[in-house]
């Protein structure tokens, strides 16, 4: 079993989305018995909070389930826990490090894997609100990702 955490700053928006996107193609290609997902925020802003209403719309549009989904803040036990602490964007990446100390085999931000996309990090959609950015960004990487499992 192979355990991911996908983190962003409030677990609202990218995060989730990551996460729901990649039970999407885990559960495609028959593996979500082999692997686990989840997703957290460094900040912790929104404990128990549903996603962002931006991200929910786009994962029913891509028929993604995400129903009872609820904002956690990343805890020292993670690191123990999940096999990748899958970064959003560097600002979150530094957090993590803070945190966990430097382990780049476990801890990178997501766009390292489409360095084609030219992306240094997914934007924000709480501030950019394109979500629609966010999910072609996450549907690329989430597929490498799976390729890299």
């Amino acid at each position: 079993m192979q355990n991911i955490l996908f983190v962003c700053l409030g677990n609202i928006c990218r995060s989730p989305m990551a996460e729901f996107i990649m039970r999407d193609l885990l559960q495609q290609q028959g593996l979500s018995a082999r692997v686990q997902v989840d997703s957290a925020g460094t900040s912790g802003w929104h404990d128990g909070e549903d996603m962002h209403g931006g991200t929910a719309e786009i994962l029913d549009e891509m028929h993604i389930n995400s129903s009872g989904f609820r904002s956690s803040k990343v805890k020292a036990s993670d690191f123990e826990h999940f096999d990748f602490l899958v970064a959003m964007d560097h600002d979150n990446l530094r957090q993590l490090e803070a945190l966990f100390g430097v382990h780049p085999d476990k801890m990178f931000v997501i766009t390292d894997l489409v360095p084609e996309l030219g992306y240094h990090g997914v934007p924000d959609p709480w501030y950019t609100h394109d979500f629609n950015e966010t999910r072609t960004l996450l549907q690329a990487a989430c597929q490498q990702l799976l390729h890299k499992l």
